[in-house]
Parts: structure tokens; sequence; C-alpha cells
């Protein structure tokens, strides 16, 4: 009798391992804004420590051509989030948190990939910035997330005394109509559909909180952890700040200390996830919307050796850190060389958790099997870009890449990335068969997109108070078309 005790419970226990080794992955995304691709340790920055994220490169895998779709913000989210070029549904621009319009955000004819998550059992969420519509339509919590704790602009202050009601319309330096590009940061932070409590630095709030979510959930989990640091404006701690006065320059000291918290957040996080037992079986991503800013006056970040930054076509604008991390995903490289994509998030996060792929095929690719060993190669043959119908546009292969950037003066560029990756040799006078070959990849990519349909968020501001106004004087022509009244 106890031998049939025994092998009933051996037979238990196996069945319990079995369960627990096919239980879904947890999925964490972790975006970082404007981060420039050569601050952080493992892509060779000296003077910023970043120690936990060091961490997660050594123990996963680094993609060594790792891009995002979009040289800024917005665009470079919907094509994330989607798992679709957001050219494909017309979105290149970056969107005002508009609370009213309904129609100014992430089209209703895409599922991100917390929709297709949520279908499959999962408990979804994003904590951060959103920046894809800010009405109640496209409030996160109706585009697949059960849990939200941020703020809906493109940016926000970074200390809970900033906070306002609202910003002026009027500008007091010149007494003209104010445009921000990122409306709403300084108003106060959402969770859910209520206010959200806001009282410390928000890089340590936001951490703070996806340590909790990830720590309390029972089910599997997809959190979305979209921090906005280290985008303007530089904010951070004062003894942060202390911590890198060795560098001279002040505004990439302050820069180096919001990176640092950045950093520091992210240990948070992952402590949590060790604790709870979870880190083996969460699939981790990390990587930043677009390169640092490089333009004049916004200097303070380092993409390397790669030319320019957000915005730019060059590789400074969007080759970005990019890491995954799955200890139960038993990978076999340490670096990858291979194409990688940011829409290769969604559909990876998909596969691994058996989600809905009804809608739109997504155009990412499952990456588990590549870095497994199982496939080999590239996982894209190409990889496009395009900002606002062309105004510029690039085209990436294993060998090469055609460009031409977002300037008035600017013409065509090509390029041989496999021994020259940092774009100094232009050789498009001498391969003309190979400028052929990569046009057609882009036209023909380009071919299945649409225009783009909506307002940079400054443009689409201005229009808005120009239909106040509008509206505001229709009615007084029409107030003075009306006969008073007279009584007797």
């Amino acid at each position: 009798m106890k031998k049939i005790y025994v092998s009933l419970f051996i037979a238990l226990f196996t069945s319990l391992n079995i369960l627990v080794a096919q239980e879904k992955p947890n999925v964490l995304i972790i975006l970082a804004d404007d981060l420039g691709y050569g601050d952080l340790g493992f892509t060779g920055s000296k003077d910023i420590q970043t120690p936990n994220l060091d961490k997660l490169a050594d123990n996963g895998v680094i993609m060594k051509n790792g891009y995002v779709t979009h040289p800024y913000c917005g665009p470079s989210r919907a094509g994330l989030i989607t798992g679709r070029y957001q050219a494909r549904f017309g979105l290149e621009i970056n969107l005002t948190n508009s609370k009213y319009d309904m129609y100014n955000g992430l089209p209703l004819t895409e599922q991100t990939f917390a929709n297709r998550l949520q279908k499959s059992g999962y408990e979804t969420g994003v904590i951060g910035k959103w920046h894809l519509g800010g009405s109640d339509t496209f409030h996160p919590n109706n585009r697949g997330f059960d849990y939200f704790y941020g703020f809906l602009s493109g940016g926000h202050s970074y200390f809970p005394k900033n906070v306002k009601t609202h910003m002026p319309l009027i500008s007091p330096k010149n007494n003209k109509p104010h445009y921000s590009a990122n409306e709403g940061s300084y108003w106060p932070l959402t969770r859910n559909d209520k206010a959200g409590e806001f009282n410390e630095y928000l890089t340590s709030a936001l951490s703070k909180d996806a340590a909790k979510f990830v720590s309390k959930s029972d089910k599997p989990f997809c959190l979305y952890l979209a921090y906005n640091a280290p985008h303007m404006p530089l904010e951070a701690p004062k003894e942060t700040i202390e911590k890198y006065n060795f560098i001279k320059d002040k505004k990439r000291r302050t820069y180096a200390a919001m990176v640092d918290e950045l950093d520091q957040g992210i240990g948070v996080v992952v402590e949590a996830l060790r604790k709870s037992g979870k880190l083996d079986n969460t699939l981790i991503f990390f990587l930043s919307d677009n390169g640092g800013p490089r333009k004049k006056g916004e200097t303070f970040a380092s993409n390397g050796k790669f030319k320019e930054g957000k915005g730019s076509m060059y590789e400074g604008g969007c080759h970005v850190p990019f890491i995954v991390h799955y200890p139960n995903g038993n990978f076999k490289v340490k670096k990858f060389d291979g194409l990688v994509s940011a829409l290769d998030i969604a559909a990876t996060a998909v596969a691994v958790g058996n989600g809905d792929t009804s809608g739109y095929e997504l155009e990412g690719k499952n990456l588990i099997p590549y870095l497994k060993g199982n496939k080999k190669g590239s996982p894209h043959e190409a990889l496009f870009w395009r900002m606002q119908d062309g105004q510029a546009w690039g085209v990436r292969t294993m060998g090469a890449k055609f460009l031409k950037r977002n300037k008035k003066t600017a013409v065509p560029e090509l390029f041989n990335m496999a021994i020259d990756p940092y774009e100094d040799y232009d050789i498009i006078s001498k391969s003309p068969k190979l400028r052929k070959e990569l046009a057609k990849l882009w036209n023909d990519w380009n071919s299945e997109n649409i225009s783009n349909i909506y307002l940079q968020a400054g443009a689409y501001q201005k229009k808005r108070l120009d239909m106040y106004k509008k509206l505001y004087e229709d009615l007084i022509k029409k107030s003075k078309k009306v006969e008073l009244l007279k009584i007797k």
C-alpha cells in the first residue's frame, strides 16, 4: 500500500511540476524616454552608474541591432504597443492630451498587446507615460489595460510641488498664445479613472507602484512600465545630482542623476519580482522609445558613436539600447546581431502568452526561437522608417541603410552597415544597384501605408484655440441678428 501512495505522490508531484513548467510567463516591458544609447554601463558609459540594467544585460541578451519604429516619442510608442508600423494607421506625430476629442488618439481599429493578452487570461497594466490620446475613448483602461497609474500627456514634471490644475493659455513672456507640446505636464497623476496620489520623485513613484503590481498579481501579468525618464524637464533629487558633481556640464549632471534614478527604480521592480518568486518566469524587455536629444541646446545625452539623435534618421535617432531577459527561456546567446524591432515585443509576448491573434496581423517576429538558437539569421530582412509621409525616411537591411534626413537641404544617403555602422561614408554615388534595391524595398513597404491623419501637438492646440475664437465670433454675429424682446 505504501508503494501505491508513494507512486501516487510522485505522479502528483510530477504533474504539478509540469503544470508549473507550462505556466504562462509574465511579461514586463520597460520603456525609457529619450535615453541616449551611450548612457548605460553595458553600452559603454563611463560616467553614469546603471548597475541594475547592466545586471539585466549580463544575465539576458543584448540586442546589438535593436531599433524602434520612429525617432520620437508618440509614433514610436504607437508602433510598440500595437506591434504594427504606425504608418499603417497614419499616426506619425506627437498627439496632444486633448480631454474631449474622441478622434485624436490611437485608432480604435488597432489592438494593443494588452488587448491580445487580456483575452488569454493575463492581468494587464500600464504605469507611467501614455501619450496615445487624452479622452476617455483612448484611456488605457479602454485599450486593454486593467490598471493604469501615470499621466496621459507626452511628458510630466518630476516633483509633486510643480503640479498645477492648468497651464496658462497666454505666455507671460510675449503675451501670445502658449502651445505646449506636452499638454498636461503639470496636471495631477491619474489612477485608473480617479486622481492618483503623487508625493515623491516621479520615477520613484512609478517604480514603487510597478513593484506592488508585479508582487500582488496572482494571474500571469503583462505590465507596460513606460517611464518618462530621462525626458525633459531636467529634474532630479538634489542628493543624486550631487553624486555626479564630477560632471562639469550642469545639464548632463542632472541628466545623469535622472538615468541613475531610472536604474534604481528598475532595481526596485526586479527585486520585487525576485522576492515574489516570479523573476525566472518573467520575460523582461528593456529599451528606449528613441535616441537621446542632440539638437542645439540639448546635447546633454550621449548616443555613443551613433550620429545625431532624437528625430533623426541616422542611427542616433532609432538605434536604441535593447535587452531581453528571461531565465526560463534558456537562451543560448548573450549578444544577438540580427535586426530586432520594437514590433517584436508584441509578437513575442503574444506568442509566449498564447494571446489573441485575430484582427490585423502583427508585423514583428517571435524572438524566442532566435534566442534559443532554434532559428538562425536575422528576424527581419529589412526595417523601415517614415516621418510624416516622407519628409524623412529610411530602410535598413543587415548589410546597408538608405535614408533621407528631415532637413530642407537633405539628400538621400546610402551606407554599408557591415563595415560602416556609424554612417561616416556615403556610398550612394558608387552603388546605383544597391540604391535601387533598397528603394524598391521601401516603396513596397510604403505602398501598404496611409498618409498621416493627425496634427502635431502645437499645431493641434493652435487649431483648437482658433476654433474657440471662431465659435465665439459666430455667436456674437448671431446674437446681433436677434431681435430683442419688447414686453407690454
